[in-house]
Protein backbone atom coordinates (compact mmCIF):
# COMPACT_ATOMS: atom_id res chain seq x y z
CA UNK A 1 0.00 0.00 0.00
CA UNK A 2 1.53 3.53 -1.25
CA UNK A 3 1.06 5.96 2.14
CA UNK A 4 -1.28 9.22 0.68
CA UNK A 5 1.52 11.26 2.16
CA UNK A 6 5.60 10.67 2.55
CA UNK A 7 7.13 8.43 0.87
CA UNK A 8 7.33 5.40 3.31
CA UNK A 9 8.53 1.85 2.19
CA UNK A 10 6.03 -0.21 4.73
CA UNK A 11 2.44 0.98 5.02
CA UNK A 12 -0.95 -0.55 6.17
CA UNK A 13 -4.20 0.27 6.96
CA UNK A 14 -3.91 0.74 11.11
CA UNK A 15 -6.41 -2.14 11.34
CA UNK A 16 -3.82 -4.65 10.29
CA UNK A 17 -0.86 -3.51 12.70
CA UNK A 18 -2.96 -3.38 15.95
CA UNK A 19 -0.78 -5.13 17.71
CA UNK A 20 2.39 -2.92 17.24
CA UNK A 21 0.08 0.14 19.01
CA UNK A 22 -0.14 0.49 22.37
CA UNK A 23 -3.38 -1.20 24.03
CA UNK A 24 -5.36 2.18 24.64
CA UNK A 25 -4.32 3.22 20.84
CA UNK A 26 -5.26 -0.21 19.35
CA UNK A 27 -8.63 -0.62 21.65
CA UNK A 28 -10.01 2.65 20.15
CA UNK A 29 -8.69 2.52 15.95
CA UNK A 30 -10.56 -1.14 16.57
CA UNK A 31 -13.62 0.87 17.66
CA UNK A 32 -13.62 3.29 15.54
CA UNK A 33 -15.13 6.95 16.69
CA UNK A 34 -17.64 9.11 14.39
CA UNK A 35 -18.02 7.36 11.08
CA UNK A 36 -14.14 7.07 10.98
CA UNK A 37 -13.38 2.98 10.72
CA UNK A 38 -9.65 1.95 11.38
CA UNK A 39 -9.17 0.93 7.64
CA UNK A 40 -9.07 4.56 6.78
CA UNK A 41 -6.30 5.18 9.35
CA UNK A 42 -2.87 4.21 8.00
CA UNK A 43 0.05 2.80 9.64
CA UNK A 44 3.75 3.72 8.39
CA UNK A 45 6.04 1.34 10.53
CA UNK A 46 9.40 3.71 11.01
CA UNK A 47 12.38 3.53 13.12
CA UNK A 48 12.33 4.35 16.81
CA UNK A 49 15.86 6.00 17.04
CA UNK A 50 14.27 8.83 14.27
CA UNK A 51 10.85 9.60 15.92
CA UNK A 52 11.25 12.64 17.21
CA UNK A 53 10.15 15.47 14.71
CA UNK A 54 12.92 17.29 13.26
CA UNK A 55 14.80 14.10 13.02
CA UNK A 56 11.95 12.23 11.24
CA UNK A 57 11.46 14.89 8.89
CA UNK A 58 15.18 15.15 7.84
CA UNK A 59 15.38 11.42 7.23
CA UNK A 60 11.68 11.02 5.50
CA UNK A 61 11.15 14.37 4.12
CA UNK A 62 11.44 17.94 5.06
CA UNK A 63 7.62 18.50 3.23
CA UNK A 64 5.91 15.99 6.30
CA UNK A 65 7.00 19.35 8.46
CA UNK A 66 3.78 20.77 6.90
CA UNK A 67 1.67 17.73 7.09
CA UNK A 68 2.66 16.24 10.68
CA UNK A 69 1.21 17.13 13.95
CA UNK A 70 2.45 17.04 17.52
CA UNK A 71 0.27 15.81 20.55
CA UNK A 72 1.68 17.39 23.82
CA UNK A 73 -0.05 16.43 27.17
CA UNK A 74 -0.32 19.22 29.63
CA UNK A 75 -1.28 20.05 33.09
CA UNK A 76 -3.89 22.94 33.90
CA UNK A 77 -3.93 23.71 37.45
CA UNK A 78 -6.83 26.15 39.22
CA UNK A 79 -6.81 25.81 43.27
CA UNK A 80 -6.22 22.26 44.04
CA UNK A 81 -7.12 20.78 41.06
CA UNK A 82 -5.64 19.41 37.99
CA UNK A 83 -6.61 18.93 34.25
CA UNK A 84 -5.26 16.84 32.04
CA UNK A 85 -5.25 18.01 27.71
CA UNK A 86 -3.77 16.72 24.90
CA UNK A 87 -2.87 19.33 22.18
CA UNK A 88 -2.40 18.48 18.95
CA UNK A 89 -0.48 21.57 16.62
CA UNK A 90 0.99 21.52 13.60
CA UNK A 91 4.78 20.27 14.14
CA UNK A 92 6.01 23.77 12.58
CA UNK A 93 3.98 25.24 15.53
CA UNK A 94 4.23 24.90 18.96
CA UNK A 95 1.49 24.95 21.62
CA UNK A 96 0.04 28.82 23.03
CA UNK A 97 0.64 26.83 26.60
CA UNK A 98 0.04 30.66 28.64
CA UNK A 99 -2.50 31.39 26.71
CA UNK A 100 -4.80 29.62 24.47
CA UNK A 101 -4.72 26.57 26.57
CA UNK A 102 -4.67 28.31 30.18
CA UNK A 103 -8.02 30.28 28.87
CA UNK A 104 -9.54 27.15 27.99
CA UNK A 105 -9.10 24.76 30.49
CA UNK A 106 -9.84 28.00 32.72
CA UNK A 107 -6.78 27.19 34.53
CA UNK A 108 -4.76 29.85 36.69
CA UNK A 109 -1.68 27.88 35.62
CA UNK A 110 -0.56 25.87 32.54
CA UNK A 111 2.64 23.50 31.57
CA UNK A 112 3.79 21.02 30.04
CA UNK A 113 3.28 17.96 32.00
CA UNK A 114 5.88 15.86 33.58
CA UNK A 115 6.73 12.61 31.28
CA UNK A 116 6.20 10.39 33.95
CA UNK A 117 2.74 11.58 34.14
CA UNK A 118 2.15 11.64 30.37
CA UNK A 119 3.20 7.97 29.97
CA UNK A 120 1.34 6.85 33.03
CA UNK A 121 -1.85 8.83 32.38
CA UNK A 122 -1.70 7.57 28.43
CA UNK A 123 -0.24 4.50 28.49
CA UNK A 124 2.00 5.49 25.55
CA UNK A 125 5.60 6.07 25.05
CA UNK A 126 7.16 9.77 25.31
CA UNK A 127 7.75 10.75 21.85
CA UNK A 128 4.91 8.95 20.32
CA UNK A 129 1.90 9.91 22.03
CA UNK A 130 -1.06 10.25 20.06
CA UNK A 131 -4.93 12.20 20.54
CA UNK A 132 -6.30 8.72 19.06
CA UNK A 133 -6.84 6.19 22.77
CA UNK A 134 -6.11 8.74 25.11
CA UNK A 135 -8.59 8.47 28.81
CA UNK A 136 -11.86 9.73 27.69
CA UNK A 137 -12.53 12.37 29.84
CA UNK A 138 -9.59 14.34 28.76
CA UNK A 139 -10.17 17.11 26.47
CA UNK A 140 -8.20 16.78 23.10
CA UNK A 141 -7.28 20.57 21.85
CA UNK A 142 -6.85 20.95 18.36
CA UNK A 143 -5.61 23.71 16.13
CA UNK A 144 -7.33 24.38 13.30
CA UNK A 145 -4.52 24.09 10.87
CA UNK A 146 -4.58 19.76 12.14
CA UNK A 147 -8.06 19.83 11.11
CA UNK A 148 -7.93 21.70 7.99
CA UNK A 149 -4.79 19.14 6.18
CA UNK A 150 -6.61 16.24 4.33
CA UNK A 151 -3.89 13.80 5.86
CA UNK A 152 -2.10 14.27 8.92
CA UNK A 153 0.60 12.45 10.41
CA UNK A 154 0.87 11.70 13.99
CA UNK A 155 2.11 9.73 16.82
CA UNK A 156 1.40 5.86 17.03
CA UNK A 157 1.36 5.83 20.87
CA UNK A 158 4.96 4.71 20.14
CA UNK A 159 8.08 5.45 19.18
CA UNK A 160 8.26 3.00 16.69
CA UNK A 161 5.55 4.06 13.67
CA UNK A 162 3.03 6.91 12.74
CA UNK A 163 -0.44 7.34 12.12
CA UNK A 164 -2.07 9.00 8.88
CA UNK A 165 -5.02 10.51 9.51
CA UNK A 166 -7.66 12.22 8.15
CA UNK A 167 -7.61 15.68 9.89
CA UNK A 168 -11.03 15.84 9.69
CA UNK A 169 -11.06 12.16 12.05
CA UNK A 170 -9.05 14.21 14.81
CA UNK A 171 -12.01 16.21 15.13
CA UNK A 172 -14.38 13.50 15.62
CA UNK A 173 -12.31 12.22 18.32
CA UNK A 174 -14.08 12.13 21.51
CA UNK A 175 -13.45 15.13 23.59
CA UNK A 176 -12.05 16.69 20.65
CA UNK A 177 -12.57 20.78 19.91
CA UNK A 178 -10.76 23.02 17.74
CA UNK A 179 -9.23 26.00 19.58
CA UNK A 180 -8.29 29.11 17.90
CA UNK A 181 -4.49 30.42 18.54
CA UNK A 182 -3.76 26.84 19.89
CA UNK A 183 -0.50 26.66 17.29
CA UNK A 184 1.47 29.50 16.81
Amino acid sequence: MRAPIGTFEDASPASERLGLLPAPVAAALAAGWGDVAAERIIHVDTDPAVADTAVFVQHHGADLLDTSANCVVVAGKRGGETTLAACVVLSRTRVDVNGAVRKHLGARKASFAAMDTAVGETGMEYGGITPIGLPAHWPILLDPAVVDEEWVLIGSGSRRGKLIVPGKALAALPGAVVVEGLGV
